[in-house]
């Protein structure tokens, strides 16, 4: 679906939406006062909020910054790494360069972030520590590097990213360096970076990044930008790319050694005209400071003996010769990074599913070697440190349905899709698959029936092989970043995939799937289909319908498929189109009378001989003033220069030169976008079997959601019927306006740029990436819109046009792209080289994909009834408030609290029910309060976490209760290890690990 705000739609109806979710869940709900985390965060003394990227959800594991009170970091304090000498065999070679990620970061509840496992590249195991000093309003990350050869190998390091916006205002630039300009170069020790001269107020708060000892020779340093590829790209010091800062280091790391690199970044908030060079200032002289005396206090000697940009051995109490000496600090050994092979003897790669199905047709191949070859690349692509996450869940029976289509094909059945699977967005139901709308609210939520579409999709033989990751509630295009992970870019794999239909676009472009199902609300098919190299189709409201397919603004969601080709759409819509008696919109649209007989006839070669194409020059030319995304970076140029095609193919270009009409399809003193986010909610739960929740501001306000998305929405009034009507009146009017401007200009459609900008980063809070200011009708009004790759932007990113025709001209616009696609020959789908084919070896045993869930602590709804009776696991609060503790002694701040103030006791279980171990926490009288982290292990893998805030004199008793695997484990004679950290106002902080053997 989408992220613009919504101003038209669809028409009512009772079923509305739906969606998936996998979870590998080891705690569920946890007591106490504090919200769920993901991305963790830590506040420090300014007021600052640093959101750093760690393993919980979304589960991106970078370590680095997404977000940041004040500051314009979208994105800041990854590491992207090249290593001089990794053989192309390596599975690890195709992300040389990349940002690296997977690190299973596990944050202390306080402070710190820790890696639980290295990431291999080559020969190199790479590990981060990252501290927040709360106190001087830095980040400190150190960065270590272990050689695992008996060869020297080296390595180069960019640590940055993006640090502001655009040329203007926005856009950032270095005020100050350590050697008194403002370029940064090897002598410098830091360097400070605002958005405005020194002189004026950074009205997005100043930041300092502490590189190191200034000329110290230890390694070789220079700038790069960080977002294009800071090994080749020099940093620019004007334009957009200025404010990509890539840092490079480039290191020897000798055979069988460790070497690190620290790095701080210091962070002010904004001023204005009053304060002026107050923070850029204040940021400043703790660089400074942080450069002749860095913060180490906290690490080990061995650890420090690594660090190779600063000369440590100049800091304040430490004795160098104790590195003769030192135990260089263990380095979590990686998760193996494997070589997989598949055990399917057809090439399923790039294969349309035309081919697919005539190949099944002739007897080269079956659904079950089809199956098997998509399956076989799911494991070897999708998971792991460098994975795409583009699936929340894969069925367990996609070999047996496929299977069951070849033995049917085996009776002569010629059912139009039989045997192609397919992954859905995982917020279409499905009666056989949980569906969660990528919110671990909904982790458990299995449908009673399928979405009309997917029960389309059956009937015609497809096989469905998994629900795929989108942004959660399908509420961004920026992302796809759900309560199960974070999708990556096919194209680029530190890149977005763009969102919300992320996971389907990118399953589909790794040959993860024969095609997908994703849907639509702004931008949500077009973005990630063009990120994706991939065509769409967002049809005319009303072609299709949207029952059982959970909501984001009712009336304006459209659900339609991802694929590689336009035949492929078109064999797709001749099954998915149509009336649906369940959906309103489509009976007011008469789909059945609308849609073709057979889409696949629209597919003429010759479909755009003597046809007039319109365009708006100043979508492809110059940029709007409130353009704020990006700037020109030739995008929208190479995507104008396929013009040239479209004219070889027959086509007349037309400029538009009337504005076109307005967009707005607002009811005059009608009611607000929460109604019908509210009217959506409760027509798609009032359409299903005991369900979950009842409102939208009840899915809404779960604290399960993630942090960023998470708010409490008070319920909004039900649209009336005749509220309804007045919508779909006011958007059929709109769709009028657009007949009548191209009909006065004599035009058979109208095309824009997919996008205006390159796609970005994967880690800010908001990407660069831009449409806006295309001003394309395709969501507001509801026009049949393709969406046709054609080609790279000179960056190498996917392009892509749109051609926008009037309502229910569907299938001509789908010819019109067809023509198109032949006349490119092949030069506009691209295909990516991070999912290469997997070596075929028949011995090998066939293993299905096992998709592990980031863990996300969460807290049960107070407003709403829980999905399950029993979380499958849980720190739960007891049922009744906790009694006082115990009178301690006041507990002054030079001592560290006592250790009793931390009792856990353990009782014998019943594994074959619910077995559970209580922790109990108690706050020691004469402090303000205790802050309490609780983290429980099986084996060394964390499996629940919760930050929990617990006042003087008072006592909270968690409760552990084991889910399946846990129990199981626990039968195996595995213990859980429960740590238990302590700290608060008054109080220095403790901790206490207890191991917890359960018995029968």
């Amino acid at each position: 679906m989408s992220e613009s705000a919504p101003a038209g739609g669809r028409a009512r109806r009772r079923a509305v939406r739906a969606g998936a979710t996998l979870a590998v869940s080891a705690i569920a709900a946890v007591a106490a006062t504090a919200p769920a985390s993901a991305v963790n965060t830590v506040s420090t003394a300014n007021g600052a909020a640093w959101q750093i990227h760690d393993a919980a959800s979304p589960a991106l594991d970078t370590g680095s910054v997404r977000a940041i009170s004040d500051n314009a970091f979208y994105g800041f304090g990854g590491i992207k790494v090249r290593v001089g000498s990794v053989p192309s065999s390596d599975p690890t070679a195709a992300f040389n360069g990349e940002t690296i990620r997977g690190f299973g970061l596990e944050f202390d509840g306080i402070d710190s972030f820790a890696t639980t496992h290295a990431v291999r590249l080559g020969g190199i195991q790479i590990s981060r520590a990252i501290k927040v000093g709360t106190a001087g309003n830095w980040t400190r990350w150190v960065d270590s590097f272990r050689n695992t050869t008996d060869q020297d190998i080296a390595v180069e390091v960019s640590f940055g990213g993006t640090a502001g916006l655009n040329t203007t205002g926005q856009q950032s630039q270095v005020v100050a360096t350590s050697s008194g300009d403002t370029t940064v170069a090897a002598n410098d020790s830091w360097a400070e970076v605002a958005n405005s001269a020194a002189a004026g107020p950074a009205t997005r708060g100043p930041h300092a990044v502490v590189l190191g000892t200034a000329s110290y020779s230890a390694t070789t340093f220079a700038t790069g930008n960080q977002q294009r590829n800071p090994f080749s790209t020099a940093l620019p010091t004007a334009g957009l790319d200025a404010n990509f800062y890539g840092y490079k280091n480039t290191i020897v790391v000798p055979a069988g050694k460790t070497v690190s690199l620290l790095h701080y970044v210091v962070a002010g908030r904004s001023e204005n005209a009053g304060t002026a060079g107050t923070q850029i200032t204040t940021v400043r002289n703790t660089a400074v400071g942080l450069a002749a005396t860095p913060n180490l206090d906290d690490l080990s000697t061995g650890l420090r003996c690594t660090i190779i940009n600063f000369n440590v051995a100049t800091t304040p109490g430490f004795d160098p010769a104790a590195c003769a000496t030192a135990k260089v600090p263990e380095i979590h050994p990686p998760v193996p990074v494997e070589k997989h092979v598949t055990t399917s003897d057809y090439d399923v790669v790039d294969k349309p599913i035309t081919q697919l199905l005539a190949d099944m047709k002739s007897g080269v191949t079956t659904s079950q070697e089809i199956t098997r070859g998509y399956l076989d690349r799911i494991n070897a692509y999708d998971t792991g440190a460098f994975g795409f996450h583009a699936f929340i869940r894969v069925a367990d029976d996609a070999m047996a349905q496929a299977k069951a289509a070849d033995e049917e094909r085996a009776t002569g059945s010629t059912l139009p899709l039989l045997g192609v699977p397919v992954s859905l967005k995982d917020l279409y139901d499905t009666k056989d698959l949980p569906t969660t709308d990528g919110t671990l609210a909904l982790k458990d939520w299995q449908p009673k029936k399928d979405a009309f579409q997917v029960a389309r999709l059956r009937a015609a033989g497809a096989v469905i092989l998994g629900k795929a990751n989108l942004s959660e509630f399908a509420n961004s295009g920026s992302y796809s970043d759900s309560g199960f992970g974070m999708t990556a870019n096919a194209f680029g794999p530190s890149k977005s995939s763009l969102g919300s239909s992320g996971g389907p676009a990118v399953s589909t472009a790794l040959s993860m799937a024969g095609f997908a199902m994703g849907t639509q609300t702004g931008v949500s098919l077009y973005a990630p289909s063009t990120g994706a190299s991939l065509v769409s189709l967002r049809g005319t409201d009303g072609i299709s319908s949207g029952s059982g397919v959970m909501p984001l603004t009712y009336l304006q969601d459209f659900e339609g498929p991802i694929a590689r080709t336009t035949s492929d759409i078109a064999t797709i819509l001749n099954v998915t189109t149509g009336t649906d008696p369940g959906d309103p919109a489509t009976v007011h649209a008469d789909a059945d009378a609308k849609r073709p007989a057979d889409w696949t006839a629209s597919l003429d070669k010759d479909a755009l001989q003597g046809k007039k194409i319109g365009y708006v020059d100043a979508s492809f030319d110059g940029l709007p003033s409130n353009y704020s995304y990006g700037q020109d970076d030739g995008t929208a140029a190479a995507v104008k220069a396929r013009f040239a095609d479209l004219v070889a193919a027959g086509a007349t270009m037309v400029p538009m030169t009337v504005a076109a009409p307005s967009q707005s399809t607002s009811v005059p003193g009608g009611f607000g976008n929460r109604s019908r986010t509210e009217e959506g909610w409760q027509s798609y739960w009032e359409d299903q079997v005991n369900p979950p929740f009842r409102t939208a501001s009840g899915i809404l306000s779960s604290p399960k959601n993630l942090p960023y998305n998470r708010g409490t929405q008070a319920p909004a009034p039900r649209l009336t019927t005749d509220d309804v009507d007045k919508v779909i009146a006011a958007r059929d009017d709109a769709k009028a306006r657009y007949k009548a401007w191209m009909d006065d200009a004599g035009v058979d459609a109208v095309v824009y740029p997919g996008f205006r900008s390159d796609v970005y980063d994967n880690d800010g809070a908001q990407t660069l990436s831009s449409d806006r200011g295309t001003n394309v009708p395709t969501s507001n009004v509801g026009l049949p819109t393709l969406i046709l790759p054609v080609g790279a932007s000179p960056h190498g990113n996917p392009i892509s046009m749109q051609i926008v025709g009037r309502a229910f001209d569907d299938a001509e616009v789908l010819g019109f792209g067809y023509a198109l696609e032949q006349q490119l020959g092949g030069k506009g789908h691209l295909l990516s080289s991070y999912a290469p084919p997997l070596p075929y070896d028949p011995t090998a045993t066939p293993t299905d994909p096992v998709i592990t869930t980031p863990e996300a602590p969460t807290t049960t709804s107070p407003t709403e009834k829980p999905t399950e009776t029993a979380p499958p696991a849980a720190l739960a609060a007891p049922a009744a408030p906790a009694a006082p503790a115990a009178p301690t002694a006041p507990v002054t701040p030079a001592k560290a609290a006592p250790l009793r103030t931390v009792r856990v006791s353990t009782r014998g279980v019943r594994l074959d029910r619910q077995g559970r171990f209580a922790v109990t926490v108690s706050c020691a009288k004469g402090v303000s309060s205790c802050k309490v982290h609780v983290l429980v292990k099986r084996g060394s893998s964390p499996v629940a976490t919760k930050t929990i805030t617990i006042k003087p004199g008072r006592s909270v008793r968690l409760l552990a209760r084991p889910n399946a695997a846990m129990r199981r484990a626990l039968l195996r004679g595995h213990t859980a290890t429960v740590r238990v950290s302590l700290s608060g106002t008054g109080l220095k902080a403790t901790s206490a690990s207890l191991k917890v053997s359960p018995r029968r």
